[in-house]
């Protein structure tokens, strides 16, 4: 394998492991959505969390999982 086609790979699987990571977690997958319907909300308490379970119906689907994959931990 060449040096270029291994960096090429070693890219790729950073990469996607930074994606994973953001979509799991719900400050990184819900900011839009945080930013849409709850950007009013004071941060403490687990308000914000609170308001976007409140709007989950109109939340986006990754946010959505972020927010499942927060309840299973």
């Amino acid at each position: 394998m060449s040096k270029l086609s291994f960096v090429a790979i070693a890219l790729v699987v950073a990469f996607s492991g930074g994606v994973s990571a953001q979509s799991s977690d719900p400050r990184g997958a819900c900011k839009a959505d945080y930013d849409k319907f709850c950007a009013g909300i004071a941060p403490g308490g687990g308000k914000i969390i609170a308001c976007l379970n409140d709007k989950r119906d109109q939340l986006s689907a990754t946010c959505k999982s972020a927010l499942d994959n927060r309840k299973k931990k």
